[in-house]
């Protein structure tokens, strides 16, 4: 086992169908033992199509409160089907907050760097264009 992984106590559940809601997952899984939280995370709003309600992004998070029950509902339901779909069911991992200047953005984007290292155009020597009369 990994190390901390003896604390975790939230599985990821992948693959849910549509008409899978936290009361079906709370249902699979209480099996397993006392669950404190069921979340299934909803899909952003479509605008082309704003009837359609209840959507999720095809996932969901279960926590319980022992890293045991945890573990057996990973060992019991990891590949297993739930209403016709095969679920995937892991340990969570949390969402890292991303180390300044990592991820998708260059270093310069960032609001620390900036203030670190930015200084006004008239004081960096860079370039600037004195307005050109029109001839």
């Amino acid at each position: 086992m990994e190390e901390g992984t003896k604390t975790k106590k939230t599985v990821f559940v992948g693959g849910i169908g549509d008409e899978v809601d936290e009361g079906v997952l709370y249902e699979a899984f209480s099996t397993f033992g006392d669950i404190l939280e069921v979340q299934v995370p909803s899909a952003p709003m479509n605008p082309n199509q704003p009837n359609e309600t209840n959507k999720h992004r095809g996932f969901g998070f279960v926590t319980f409160t022992s890293a045991g029950d945890a573990q057996d509902a990973i060992d019991n339901m990891d590949m297993n089907e739930l209403r016709g779909r095969v679920l995937k069911v892991n340990l969570a991992r949390p969402q890292k907050a991303p180390a300044v200047g990592a991820g998708n953005r260059a270093i310069w984007e960032t609001e620390e760097w900036l203030r670190q290292n930015a200084k006004p155009l008239a004081q960096s020597g860079g370039l600037s264009h004195p307005r050109q009369s029109s001839l």
